[in-house]
């Protein structure tokens, strides 16, 4: 096990946000739609993390910052109840990719991941879009596998039925694992 020391000081912190920047916004982005509130809700989920930075092991940090950011966004969700409006592009995605008719399908996508209930919402970005396992995505969001599988299933079958999404349904065929 290492210890606090190993990770604790703030240059350790500066050290792992840096690594973790984009990934950290790219799964915010998925979580709230919204490239702004993205930000806000990984600025507001770091400088959370920072004031428990010393109490974390540095095995746990990774899953202590996503669910983190799950629990904010949650919270976000609950105080502002509002639907947002989705940008036309992803952070970091080169434009290139909409010549090569990806854009629709995104925004496709998109609206269905919005028509989903937080928690749905939240294992399909974790599971799917960052590519976590079931264990890591049920340790990021405090749950069981068991849960993690049934809300991807769940979930996966709302994207199938979508009606936005009756273009992309080769992305939604396969079963979860």
């Amino acid at each position: 096990m290492h210890t606090a020391d190993d990770h604790c000081d703030d240059a350790g912190f500066t050290a792992f946000v840096a690594a973790q920047w984009t990934r950290l916004s790219r799964t915010a982005y998925m979580l709230t739609g919204d490239f702004h509130d993205a930000e806000d809700l990984v600025q507001t989920t770091l400088a959370k993390v920072y004031r428990r930075w010393h109490r974390l092991r540095i095995e746990d940090v990774e899953g202590y910052v996503y669910r983190s950011l799950v629990n904010n966004n949650r919270a976000r969700f609950r105080r502002h109840r509002v639907k947002h409006l989705f940008t036309p592009f992803l952070p970091d995605i080169p434009l290139a990719s909409q010549e090569d008719g990806l854009a629709e399908d995104r925004d496709a996508l998109l609206q269905g991941l919005s028509a989903l209930p937080t928690r749905q919402r939240a294992v399909i970005v974790l599971r799917y879009w960052d590519d976590l396992s079931v264990e890591e995505t049920a340790q990021a969001l405090g749950c069981s596998t068991g849960t993690v599988k049934s809300q991807a299933s769940r979930a996966l079958a709302k994207l199938r039925a979508h009606p936005a999404l009756g273009t992309c349904r080769p992305l939604l065929v396969r079963e979860p694992s």
